[in-house]
């Protein structure tokens, strides 16, 4: 007989293992995200609320989730079991809102606490009349497990009334989806008139998929049809692999209508009868506890690499559209450059200033038209930059994600940060300018911002600009217009790579915020294979 193991080694492998699961993130919309989201989900749901659990605590009771579609009788068939009405159904639906588990009184204290979902907050509230659960003031319906008891139940057994899985409320069909996760047994319930729709075949494949310990009700179904009904249904079952699951047919009755009354003891003896040996007979228990629970380890053979995959995929979207913004940016930087080498700056407004000065045009008057091109230089090159990157992010379905499309109206524009980096880089050069003319052994220093203007024309100027060299010559001398200009040139360098580089991290900034690294992919592999080798 397989048995649970149980060893501290494997329990803090998988503890480990779940942790990996949390971390990863899929945040890029790439065609296989969502089934990784969901699938990451899902496992964290089967970790945190039945395996880990079920292995640190074998002995707690078992656990059967009564789940299933629309209408199935689910509240009716665990209120029967039970032998009086725990859980309420009515006409409306969707019918249950608020999950229900029923144990007996000694076993309360396992299910008090937060050993399993432990996301759901427990309440002990009976039903008030009318159907509608008493909750806590403000507490949400969708994220509340009500506690019962009943001396009915035998020690050993829990059953769990889940949401209908195809509820119109998309959080009872995510509630439905993490209860059946949490379960030892999952009992399914259809009907006469849906068993072969495709929301309870889901479940079985899904539940032959994790070799969960499962059994199946076809229920409320009318005399006439009950040996037709059952021989499909049987045939159905075995067609998709799932002959042997144990199969309960519960006849359609007065006290099914509306989901009113409790049904005969006798209609539901033969699945009650199943449930308690599986609670009570040590054989039993311990073949349906280690089904289940080896079911869920088995799988992550092949969940755990298809989240690595994603993750992969992930990153390597990201490297995309990291390498698109880089080769855009380094792309326009070096055309700057050349530009700046070109002289580009010195044209336009700047040129006319230039060849007005010093008659028409005051030092003053040159610099700000200098800083003006210089800054629209730059501009148009981020700009460039910008369209390039939209241009190739067009092509890639991971930039779709809203934090990578949409602008903030509020931040600051490019104009205006590029106009601030200038202006800085302006009011350096002028610094220095003052700092060569202090040191000037003359009895009538040159104006500084006349050198200002002069070696500003000299490093955005080019060819054009040759006689700025010389007039700076002049004033400074030969060795003072070099240095001042070896000074300047390095400035310029360092504002033109901040400017550039502030740029491409404020177009990264969204991606990496996003936070998709390499990490995740080798992490969740090395966390599957230490499972492997503590198991």
């Amino acid at each position: 007989m397989v048995t649970l193991d149980v060893r501290p080694q494997l329990l803090d492998a998988l503890s480990a293992l779940r942790d990996r699961v949390a971390a990863a993130r899929f945040p890029l919309p790439l065609p296989g995200a969502p089934r990784a989201r969901a699938n990451r989900d899902e496992l964290l749901a089967q970790l945190d609320d039945y395996l880990v659990p079920r292995l640190r605590q074998p002995e707690a009771p078992l656990l059967a989730v009564v789940g299933g579609s629309t209408g199935a009788g689910k509240s009716t068939l665990v209120n029967s079991l039970v032998g009086r009405r725990v859980s309420e159904a009515g006409v409306l639906r969707p019918t249950t809102r608020t999950p229900v588990l029923v144990c007996h009184p000694e076993d309360h204290h396992w299910f008090s606490g937060m050993r399993v979902l432990p996301d759901l907050t427990r309440v002990w509230v009976p039903q008030q009349d009318g159907g509608d659960d008493l909750l806590l003031p403000g507490e949400d319906p969708t994220r509340v497990l009500r506690v019962e008891t009943a001396d009915t139940l035998p020690p050993g057994l829990a059953l769990l009334d889940a949401p209908d899985v195809d509820s119109l409320v998309a959080d009872n069909r995510t509630l439905a989806a993490e209860l059946i996760c949490a379960a030892d047994i999952w009992v399914m319930v259809t009907t006469a008139a849906r068993y072969a729709d495709a929301v309870p075949w889901h479940l079985l494949r899904t539940a032959k998929e994790y070799d969960a310990t499962l059994v199946t009700v076809l229920d409320r179904v009318p005399h006439q049809v009950v040996s037709e009904v059952s021989r499909q249904y049987a045939a159905l079952l075995t067609k998709a692999g799932l002959g042997d699951v144990p199969r309960f047919t519960v006849p359609e009755l007065p006290e099914s209508a509306w989901g009113g009354g409790l049904l005969p003891a006798t209609a539901v003896a033969p699945l009650r009868t199943w449930l308690v040996h599986q609670a009570q007979d040590p054989g039993s228990r311990q073949h349906a506890l280690a089904r289940t629970a080896h079911g869920v380890l088995d799988s992550l053979k092949a969940r755990m690499p298809e989240l690595a995959g994603a993750a992969a995929a992930q990153y390597a979207a990201a490297l995309r559209l990291t390498a698109a913004v880089d080769g855009a940016y380094d792309s326009e930087h070096a055309r700057v450059r050349g530009r700046l080498q070109a002289g580009a700056v010195l044209a336009g407004d700047a040129l006319k200033r230039w060849r007005a000065f010093p008659l028409d045009c005051t030092a003053g008057e040159l610099l700000d038209a200098l800083v003006e091109s210089l800054a629209a230089l730059l501009l148009c090159a981020v700009t460039a930059a910008d369209e390039r990157v939209d241009e190739a992010w067009r092509r890639e379905p991971a930039a779709g994600a809203p934090e990578l499309t949409g602008r903030d109206p509020a931040l600051e524009t490019p104009e205006h940060r590029i106009g601030l980096a200038v202006r800085r880089w302006r009011r350096e050069l002028e610094e220095y300018a003052e700092e060569e003319v202090r040191d000037l052994e003359r009895s009538v220093a040159p104006d500084p911002e006349v050198i200002a203007a002069l070696v500003a024309t000299t490093l955005l100027g080019g060819r054009r600009a040759r006689t700025a060299g010389e007039g700076l010559a002049e004033r400074l001398g030969a060795h003072g217009a070099l240095r001042l200009r070896d000074r300047g040139g390095r400035l310029l360098s360092e504002h033109l790579d901040r400017v550039v580089h502030a740029e491409r991290e404020r177009r990264l900034a969204p991606l990496d915020a996003l936070d998709v690294h390499p990490e995740p992919q080798a992490e969740l592999i090395a966390a599957l294979s230490v499972l492997q080798k503590e198991r």
